[in-house]
C-alpha cells in the first residue's frame, strides 16, 4: 500500500474524530472537560475502556511478543481480571463517596499535602511514560511505512501525531473521549478479526483449521509451572498482573476519570466488571493473531523487520498487513485499528495529564471560572509538547519489546501509589506527612536495586512483575515507620 493511500485513510479517520469532538464539545466547560457532567452511559464507557486498556501496545506488541513467549502473557491477563475486582469493590466506592475530580485528592484528605503532591507526581510520571510508550510504537510504524518514503524525519512524525490528538480533545476533554474511545475500540476489534480471517484464508485455512493446526500448537503454551525462578512463573504473573491492574487502572487518573464520569457507583462497577471480562477475551484474540502472524511469516519466508539495524518483532504485524500482498481487507482495517488503538489511550492520557496538573498542582478550583478555562487550555498545550519530547527521546534509548518495557516501568512508578493507598485504606494510622516523599523515593531506589540484581546472585531467580507489589510493600513499611505515635 502506497504512503499516499495510507495518509489519506488516516486523514479521513481523524476527520471523523474531529466531527465527534464538535458534537460533544458544544458546552466548553471545565465540568464537561474533567467529568463529562457525570452523565456518561456506563456501557459506552466500558466499551471504550477496552480500547484504552489495550492500546497500540497490545495491538502490535502483543502479537509480536508471541514468537518469544508463546501464550504465557495470558497468565498476566488473567491476573488483570482479579485486579479489576479489587478496583471495582474497594477503590471505586471510595472515589464516589468522596466525589473526587482527581483521585489523588484522597491522599490530601487522608495524610496531607505532601502525600497528595507525591501521589499526583507519580501518576504524572507514570502516565507520561505510558502514553509515550504507546505513541512511540505508532510513530515508528508510521515512520517505517509512510514517512521514510518521503524523507520526513521521525521528530516531525511525532509532532504531527500529537497535534492530531490535540485537535479533537482540546475542547471536549473526557466527554469527547468517552465517545471517541468507543469508536476506536470498534475499529481495533474489527481490525484483528479481519486480519485473522483473511490471513488464515490466504494460508488455505478456515478458522477451524487454524485452531486445529499443528503450527498453532507450537505457540500454545500458557502456563509456566515447572520453574519458580522463571520471571514468567504463573504465580508471579498472576499476582503481578493483579497489582498492575490495581496500579495502572485503579490508582490512575486516566482510567478512573472515565469511571468517575458515570452517573453513579453502580454504573461504574457494571462498567468495570464488563470491561474486565471483555479485556481477557479480546487480548486472547490478539494472541491468536500473533501466532498466526509468525506461522504466516515462516510459510512465506518473511523475516522480522529491521529498524536501525535491529530486528523488531513489534513491526511484524504492520509488515504483513501492509507489504505482503494480502489486499485492502487486511491493510485498511490494520491502519484504522492501529491508529484507533494508539489514540484511544493517548488522547485520554493527554486529558488526564491536563486534569491532574490543573487540579493537583495548580489548584484550579481556587481561581475564577474564566481563568480556570484559560489555564486548562494552556496546560493542554504544555502536556502535548511534553509528550512530544519524551517520545522523541524514546527513539534513542528503547531496545526491548514495548509491552515488556511498559509493564516493567509500571513496576517502579506505580509501586509508591500502591503503598500510599494501601496504607490509607487498610490502616487508621496518621503519618508525618512531610516525610512521605522520602519514603517513596527510598522505595523506588530499593525496587530498582532489587530489579537489577543478576539472576545468578539469586540462585537463578528472575525478578518479574511481582516487583510492583514488592515496591508497594516497601512503601507501606516506610509509611508505618513514619507514623505518628
Amino acid at each position: 500500500m502506497s504512503p499516499i493511500t495510507i495518509t489519506l485513510i488516516i486523514g479521513a479517520y481523524f476527520l471523523m474524530l474531529i466531527g465527534i469532538s464538535l458534537l460533544t464539545s458544544k458546552n466548553d466547560s471545565n465540568e464537561d472537560f474533567f467529568r463529562a457532567g457525570k452523565k456518561s452511559p456506563w456501557y459506552v464507557v466500558a466499551f471504550g475502556m477496552v480500547g484504552a486498556s489495550l492500546s497500540g501496545v497490545t495491538f502490535i506488541s502483543v502479537p509480536g511478543w508471541i514468537g518469544g513467549t508463546e501464550f504465557t502473557y495470558l497468565q498476566v491477563v488473567i491476573g488483570y481480571f482479579f485486579g479489576y475486582l479489587i478496583v471495582s469493590f474497594v477503590l471505586l466506592p471510595l472515589y464516589y463517596r468522596l466525589n473526587l475530580t482527581s483521585i489523588y485528592e484522597y491522599l490530601r484528605d487522608r495524610f496531607g499535602p505532601t502525600s497528595y503532591k507525591t501521589g499526583a507526581f507519580f501518576f504524572f510520571i507514570s502516565r507520561v511514560l505510558g502514553a509515550s510508550f504507546r505513541l512511540f510504537l505508532v510513530a515508528i510504524v508510521l515512520q517505517q511505512f509512510v514517512f521514510d518514503a518521503w524523507n520526513v524525519p521521525f521528530e516531525l512524525t511525532v509532532v504531527i501525531s500529537i497535534l492530531l490528538i490535540w485537535l479533537y480533545t482540546f475542547k471536549g476533554g473526557i466527554k469527547t473521549i468517552v465517545w471517541t474511545d468507543s469508536l476506536q475500540t470498534l475499529f481495533m476489534i474489527l481490525a484483528v478479526v479481519f486480519s485473522i480471517y483473511f490471513i488464515a484464508q490466504d494460508l488455505g485455512w478456515s478458522i477451524g483449521d487454524f485452531f486445529a493446526s499443528e503450527e498453532l500448537k507450537n505457540y500454545s503454551r500458557v502456563w509456566i509451572t515447572d520453574d519458580f525462578n522463571n520471571r514468567s512463573y504463573f504465580l508471579k504473573s498472576l499476582i503481578g498482573g493483579a497489582f498492575i491492574t490495581i496500579g495502572m487502572t485503579g490508582l490512575d487518573q486516566d482510567m478512573m476519570q472515565k469511571n468517575l464520569s458515570c452517573k453513579n457507583i453502580k454504573d461504574a462497577q457494571k462498567n468495570m466488571i464488563s470491561m474486565s471480562i471483555s479485556l481477557v477475551v479480546v487480548t486472547f484474540i490478539f494472541m491468536l493473531l500473533g501466532a498466526l502472524l509468525f506461522i504466516y511469516a515462516e510459510k512465506n519466508n518473511i523475516g522480522i523487520p529491521l529498524m536501525d539495524g535491529q530486528a523488531k518483532t513489534d513491526l511484524l504485524f504492520p509488515q504483513i498487513a501492509l507489504n505482503s500482498g494480502l489486499g485492502i481487507w487486511v491493510a485498511v482495517p490494520f491502519l484504522l485499528g492501529l491508529v484507533a488503538a494508539a489514540y484511544s489511550s493517548a488522547d485520554s492520557a493527554l486529558t488526564s495529564l491536563t486534569t491532574s496538573f490543573c487540579v493537583d498542582f495548580i489548584g484550579l478550583e481556587n481561581k475564577t471560572e474564566e481563568r480556570q478555562k484559560r489555564i486548562r487550555k494552556q496546560t493542554h498545550i504544555l502536556m502535548s509538547v511534553f509528550l512530544m519530547i519524551v517520545i522523541i527521546i524514546f527513539k534513542y534509548v528503547l531496545t526491548s519489546n514495548i509491552i515488556d518495557s511498559l509493564l516493567t516501568v509500571a513496576s517502579y512508578t506505580y509501586g509508591p501509589l500502591l503503598g500510599l493507598y494501601s496504607f490509607g485504606i487498610f490502616t487508621k494510622y496518621q503519618i508525618n506527612d512531610k516525610w512521605a516523599w522520602l519514603v517513596t523515593l527510598i522505595s523506588i531506589i530499593s525496587a530498582t536495586a532489587i530489579g537489577t540484581i543478576p539472576a545468578d546472585y539469586l540462585g537463578g531467580y528472575q525478578v518479574g512483575y511481582e516487583l510492583l507489589p514488592l515496591n508497594g510493600l516497601i512503601t507501606f513499611i516506610g509509611l508505618y515507620l513514619i507514623r505518628k505515635k
